[in-house]
């Protein structure tokens, strides 16, 4: 079996750079979600004059009037496409991220306990080995 040289802190400080550059990520995705959101509604529709915003009908609270804004074509065809990427690309993405990280975490912290677990075990042979020498031939002390 080859030797392992993994050093516990070396891969702390790996896993806080894969965070910050994660919280990065999610911030691009964040802007590209409202400038995709922006062009939509920048992109007008394919009706002169609705581009405004229309008041939605039914009853409604006391309080400023409940208003949509129209959608064209080009706007609902964006809509389609980041619905599509968020559930194909964004949140595996995320997914992936987040199980690599804590994955890595979980395999550093079981290779410290399997080194404490083999030192107990040499301190425990080595204090047995010790008794043996101490005790009297015929098993007395």
């Amino acid at each position: 079996m080859t030797g392992w040289d993994i050093q516990p802190q070396g891969v702390q400080g790996q896993l806080k750079v894969v965070g910050t550059h994660a919280g990065d990520l999610e911030k691009a995705l964040n802007t590209l979600v409202t400038d995709m959101q922006e062009a939509a509604q920048a992109a007008g529709t394919a009706v002169p004059g609705s581009a405004a915003e229309t008041p939605l009908q039914g009853p409604t609270a006391s309080g400023k009037p409940l208003t949509r804004k129209a959608s064209g074509p080009v706007g609902a065809a964006l809509a389609e496409y980041m619905n599509g990427r968020k559930t194909t690309h964004f949140e595996p993405m995320a997914q992936r991220i987040q199980a690599a990280v804590l994955g890595a975490a979980k395999a550093t912290n079981e290779y410290v306990q399997g080194d404490l677990d083999q030192a107990k075990e040499a301190q425990d042979a080595a204090r047995q080995v010790r008794l043996d020498l101490l005790k009297e031939p015929g098993g007395r002390k």
